[in-house]
């Protein structure tokens, strides 16, 4: 279940109660009168089910809430109610598959965003990721995976692409290219430091290196692998189960590759360079294509959902 708080003006109310109590799986509804005062005006709470919270939501800004009001959501750990129970017996689908459209257009709007911890922690996992590739050491890897937080950005051009929002595209792609490109120029620095004091070499990087030489030989399966990780890191955002997104994280070879062109390139093996480079965009499009396919997936899957309920 979902709770609301609905700020909302005085000659409002009525309208957005009308809303409440017409929408299929909301309950508990209650109207403070006068309880708001910036901006003044009414307080109205009511709990909804999450496969009809977006419903609701859609509806709300419908009318105009979201510029004279604010609507406020918030997911609700326990409710113990017969009637929540009914409410989200009567709402359509599951809860767990539920896609709440705005929840995810300002997760990902936060994600990403280009910030200084943004790219410190791009950064630091490349630099995790760039001892991995030079000691042969999957375990490393695993970790620098694990760090990146490059899912948000890959995951805000998909939300902006099936919402058609080109400015989250932008933000996005920016947060992306320009995360990498200083995560990789400051690994590219760190190997240096590294060379310095005698701990990376070029043989290192000239070495076989059974457990991480995948980095930088990018086939037909890392794309499958990054498809199939793009669909699950989408539907780890979009429903109620997201425990899901560090596997994702740690299933797909991009932070690793990064940091393998930077070291490859830094030591003017360009060889391995262009086969990490290939590697990279091979698993970053995997995601993308994967992401946007499955929101369109479940866009469609409620849309014939809310048109069963009205039938």
């Amino acid at each position: 279940m979902l709770h609301l708080r609905l700020t909302v003006p005085a000659d409002r109310t009525d309208d957005v109660v009308r809303v409440v109590e017409s929408t299929v799986g909301t309950t508990h509804l209650a109207v403070l009168t006068g309880a708001a005062r910036d901006p003044v005006g009414d307080l109205v709470l009511c709990d909804v089910a999450r496969e009809a919270g977006d419903g609701l939501i859609a509806e709300l800004r419908a009318i105009g809430l979201d510029r004279d009001g604010a609507i406020a959501v918030d997911q609700i750990g326990l409710s113990i109610s017969r009637r929540a129970d009914e409410a989200e017996a009567e709402a359509p689908g599951e809860g767990a598959d539920a896609v709440l459209w705005e929840s995810l257009t300002d997760a990902t709007h936060e994600e990403s965003t280009l910030s200084v911890t943004y790219v410190a922690f791009l950064a630091v996992a490349t630099m995790l990721a760039a001892c991995g590739v030079m000691l042969d050491n999957a375990i490393l890897i695993v970790g620098a995976m694990a760090v990146g937080p490059e899912f948000g950005p890959l995951a805000g051009i998909s939300t902006a692409l099936v919402r058609r929002a080109p400015r989250l595209v932008w933000r996005s792609l920016v947060a992306l290219l320009v995360g990498f490109a200083a995560a990789m120029v400051m690994t590219a620095g760190f190997g240096w430091l590294m060379e310095q004091l005698g701990l990376f070499s070029k043989e290192l990087l000239e070495a076989p290196r059974p457990n991480t030489a995948f980095i930088w030989k990018p086939d037909w399966m890392s794309f499958v692998v990054a498809f199939l990780a793009g669909i699950a890191g989408t539907l780890s955002l979009t429903s109620a189960k997201s425990g899901a997104l560090i596997g994702v994280a740690i299933s797909v070879t991009t932070v690793p590759a990064a940091a393998n062109a930077a070291m490859a390139f830094s030591y003017a093996e360009y060889s391995q360079t262009w086969g990490s480079t290939w590697q990279l965009l091979a698993n970053l499009g995997g995601i993308v294509l994967a992401g946007t396919l499955t929101l369109l997936a479940q866009k469609l899957f409620w849309a014939r959902q809310r048109g069963r309920r009205l039938a």
